[in-house]
């Protein structure tokens, strides 16, 4: 059999591997969704100055990124390079989440902030990325056939979106179960925070990464640049950005992943839309079936659909077409005050976007053997950075993109009515923004077809090795 049809995985390793999305979102969904609101209408702060930390926190992700990424690529364990981060990167991650909602109501202000900037700047800078690069990475690093990675990719985030789904249901129900005010948070936090370390230990602990050799079998490349491959990677911080940014198919994804992440974070900022435009804030609930619903259904075919079209690239651009589409009816919907069409078109979108959501990892796996074929050299965990950077920096700067937005619009934290300035800016941000990004993602993916730059490579290399045989 050939090497690309072997099959690594069984049912309960995809699916276990897949489950732990669920730790990931019980810190995401609760951060992106209901952190800004908890800060303004729970603590008292300021929208616009804890939008300001959010940002200035991100200029410490890039780095970390890179950094954690190049020591999983050198890290050599018994339980492999890129388990250990995973597994001991989560408590830390859970301890940070908890701080983040038990802001002591008896500082100062200035503390207040403080301790804010401190638990949110560790947890994504340092344990989040640790633990979330380390997950990705584990795609290209238990198996080597495409479809089984489509397929974990598609388990992963339909454990992602089913979480983020259930979070954004249940989070406002169970903190007034808890009495509301700071304290139920704090307590809500700790829950989540429990759900996330028993999650991340079984996904851990359900997978096996391959030796440097079982990865290196059967590879096609030069014999000067695959000298020693299945040895320990030699190579500096410096080097490892210099073989993404040299990439240019990294540096795409890298900036879809970005605006993915900036677009979830735009309509995590829907509570304020439905409290204030649409006066239901339940409907908070509603709108994240319409999403999160299609969006596994659409996870659920993706591998099907990608053996179908015979690759990622005409799937993804065609679903994001559909998407941008879908956003764009969801604008209309608003502006015409149908609640009805605007979750038809939500779930229109929702499906067209699944492809890209449910095949991403098996994405960045192709671009790591871009590199690989270009440079001899494996950068698996490096490569993954950008899903740890596309989910802070993209997160963080919708989140903190929205509290500028509120403090410049005149938003006042629990007032009954807004002003109209402020009223613009929500249909702004829930309306306009998200179809933006879609369009613009859509416009990056037409240049995004590695699949076939790979197969280019092979080819060149192949008749390299022929000729130099004759």
């Amino acid at each position: 059999m050939h090497t690309k049809e072997k099959t690594y995985l069984k049912w309960y390793n995809k699916v276990g591997y897949g489950s732990g999305d669920i730790a990931g979102n019980v810190v995401y969904a609760l951060l992106s969704a209901f952190v800004m609101i908890f800060l303004t209408d729970t603590v008292g702060m300021n929208a616009g100055i804890v939008g300001t930390l959010i940002a200035i926190s991100k200029l410490f992700d890039g780095v970390s990124d890179i950094f954690f990424g190049s020591l999983i690529d050198k890290t050599n364990t018994k339980m492999g390079k890129a388990r250990p981060w995973m597994f001991y990167g989560y408590f830390g991650c859970a301890v940070c989440l908890v701080a983040i909602f038990c802001i002591p109501a008896d500082l100062s202000p200035t503390a207040q902030y403080a301790w804010f900037f401190i638990a949110y700047t560790l947890l994504n800078a340092g344990f989040y990325t640790a633990n979330n690069i380390a997950y990705s990475a584990l795609t290209a690093l238990v198996t080597k056939n495409n479809h089984e990675r489509v397929q974990m990719g598609s388990i992963r985030f339909m454990f992602a979106f089913g979480t983020s789904m259930l979070i954004q249901t249940i989070t406002v129900g169970l903190v007034a179960h808890f009495g509301g005010g700071a304290a139920a948070w704090r307590t809500v936090a700790i829950i989540y925070a429990i759900v996330g370390v028993i999650t991340n230990t079984l996904s851990v602990f359900s997978v096996r990464e391959l030796t440097p050799e079982e990865l290196a079998e059967g590879e096609e490349v030069d014999a000067a640049k695959t000298a020693g491959s299945a040895q320990e990677e030699k190579y500096s911080l410096i080097d490892a950005f210099s073989l993404l940014i040299r990439n240019k198919y990294y540096l795409m994804i890298c900036a879809s992943y970005i605006l993915m992440q900036i677009y979830s974070a735009t309509l995590n900022m829907g509570i304020y839309y439905m409290t204030y435009v649409l006066k239901n804030a339940n409907l908070l609930g509603v709108f994240s079936w319409a999403i999160n619903i299609p969006m596994i259904i659409g996870l659920l075919f993706t591998p099907t659909l990608v053996a179908k079209w015979g690759g990622m690239y005409k799937l993804n651009l065609t679903g994001y077409t559909i998407g941008t589409l879908g956003r764009l009816g969801v604008v209309i919907a608003g502006y015409l005050g149908s609640i009805p069409l605007m979750l038809v078109c939500t779930a229109i979108a929702a499906i067209g976007m699944s492809p890209l959501q449910g095949d991403m990892n098996a994405l960045i796996a192709t671009c790591s053997e871009y590199t690989y074929l270009t440079s001899g050299k494996r950068v698996d965990g490096t490569m993954y950075s950008c899903t740890s950077l596309g989910t802070k920096l993209g997160g963080g700067i919708g989140t903190a993109l929205a509290g500028w937005l509120h403090a410049f619009s005149g938003y006042v934290g629990g007032a009954a009515e807004q002003s109209a300035s402020c009223m613009t800016m929500l249909h702004i941000m829930y309306l306009w923004m998200p179809m933006c990004f879609n369009l613009l993602i859509t416009l990056i993916l037409t240049r995004l077809n590695v699949e076939k730059a790979n197969e280019d490579l092979r080819k060149a290399h192949a008749a390299a090795a022929e000729s130099g045989t004759e």
